[in-house]
């Protein structure tokens, strides 16, 4: 029978890792390409999950690092496909940023906040991008930087290659984030010694009988999550198919079908926003954050709220 290994992928299994320091530090350098003797020390900030509301049942399992004193990252793990996964991290991002400092404090305390998303989808569709992407905020016509203290970085998991390429670490980092199997793991391993210090860690934490129970336990409340959202936007599309069919068929004429669709398309969307926002607001999640996830406004979703309790 083979060992059982926990998947770098999934959260709970990844902030175990990164609760490691050799692991973390090897990450984070090979994430943002400093050498890992530059990073002098790193402290994880959020040790446990975070829930929002009381009725928050599957929680925010991010890794939060402050590094070197002055730059604080977060790095988040998503495996469904999330189509405002932008505004959600510019949005966490910019609260990270702005809770540094209270009232009347000097802006000049603010730390750089750098965000890392580890996704299992394609993120950018309509581009010709490779598995990593880097963004900072820059002027458009001389591409100067406005400031250095906000950047993104992005690895769409889909678009490794499936050749590993001489001492790139980022591309190990991710290639292990992604593995599944003891020989993947084993290769990686001898290739990297900061990724073999998370490999041992990933060992000795999947033979802990608590922690596993946890990282199954975690593992399907993810899988169930992603599977209700994903059972939700496909309702709405059928329901919008099969009202516009309806209604084109009672007008008989072409713009009657057509307008008919139409319409049962934006009504079955409508519904199925209207329960992906439900959903959220059942998980905890705030209303500014549901506002930029379904594009309702702050007056429907405090309605729902309503209409739920």
């Amino acid at each position: 029978m083979d060992e059982f290994l926990m998947k770098p992928k999934i959260d709970f299994a990844f902030k175990e890792i990164m609760e490691n320091y050799e692991a973390r530090t090897g990450f984070l350098a090979a994430i943002l390409k400093v050498n890992p003797k530059d990073i002098k020390e790193t402290q994880i900030l959020n040790p446990y999950l975070r829930k929002i509301h009381e009725v928050d049942k599957l929680g925010i399992l991010d890794v939060r690092v402050l590094m070197n004193n002055d730059t604080e990252i977060d790095t988040e793990i998503q495996l469904a496909e999330f189509a405002a996964w932008t505004n959600r991290t510019l949005f966490y991002l910019s609260k990270m940023f702005t809770d540094q400092i209270e009232k009347g404090q000097d802006y000049n305390l603010l730390k750089k906040c750098v965000s890392i998303s580890i996704l299992d989808f394609v993120l950018f569709k309509d581009e010709e991008t490779e598995f990593y992407s880097c963004f900072h905020i820059r002027e458009d016509n001389h591409n100067f930087l406005y400031t250095d203290k906000m950047e993104f970085h992005v690895i769409e998991l889909p678009k490794l290659p499936e050749k590993l390429k001489e001492d790139d670490n980022l591309l190990l980092w991710a290639k292990f984030i992604n593995a599944e199997k003891k020989e993947e793991f084993d290769m990686l391993a001898e290739k990297n010694p900061y990724i073999n210090s998370a490999y041992q860690h990933l060992q000795v934490i999947s033979q802990n009988t608590e922690k596993r129970m946890e990282y199954e336990a975690r593992e399907k409340a993810v899988r169930d999550h992603n599977q209700m959202m994903k059972e939700a936007r496909e309702r709405g599309m059928r329901e919008g198919r099969l009202e516009g069919r309806l209604e084109g068929r009672r007008e008989g004429r072409q713009e009657g079908r057509l307008e008919g669709r139409q319409e049962g398309r934006l009504e079955g969307r409508r519904e199925s926003i209207i329960e992906i926002a439900e959903n959220f607001i059942k998980m905890g999640l705030e209303t500014t954050a549901i506002s930029i996830g379904t594009g309702l406004s702050e007056k429907e979703i405090d309605g729902l709220r309503k209409s739920l309790k």
